[in-house]
């Protein structure tokens, strides 16, 4: 499961190959995620991280921890590169950022990726590109 995982990763963020990612998704695979307000199927899937891909060439996911037990994993990656391309209502930029995430995955009994919900650093993310962050005491008051 764990090189399932890592293989997934290599295929659609790395090498931009979301065909062959897509064929590791099952009928009612779903991605939900802190980047995107609403979940999305293979296919928009795919979508979003070719978007992503073509705003940031030199796009590189590091993973740095997979756990799996059961059909459950964990993974946490750094997502490194430069915004070229304004990208999900993110401006561009210069910088080369650095974006950590975090990711549940579950898999059906097929061994196919059944649901992936990834949580991103926002908070880090805005503020590489110098956008106003919200300190959580802040968000939290009504």
């Amino acid at each position: 499961m764990k090189r399932l995982v890592r293989h997934h990763i290599d295929l659609s963020w790395n090498k931009g190959r979301t065909a062959l990612a897509e064929q590791l998704h099952s009928k009612s695979f779903l991605y939900k995620s802190s980047f995107v307000g609403r979940p999305l199927d293979s296919a928009a899937f795919s979508l979003m991280v070719q978007e992503i891909r073509s705003a940031m060439p030199d796009l590189v996911v590091v993973v740095e921890e997979v756990m799996a037990e059961g059909n459950k994993a964990f993974t946490w990656c750094t997502l490194i590169g430069t915004l070229e391309k304004p990208a999900l209502g993110y401006p561009a930029s210069d910088k080369v950022l650095s974006i950590s995430a975090m990711a549940y995955w579950t898999l059906n009994c097929a061994g196919e990726i059944e649901e992936l919900c990834t949580i991103f650093d926002m908070e880090s993310f805005r503020a590489q590109l110098g956008l106003v962050t919200r300190p959580f005491a802040e968000t939290a008051l009504p």
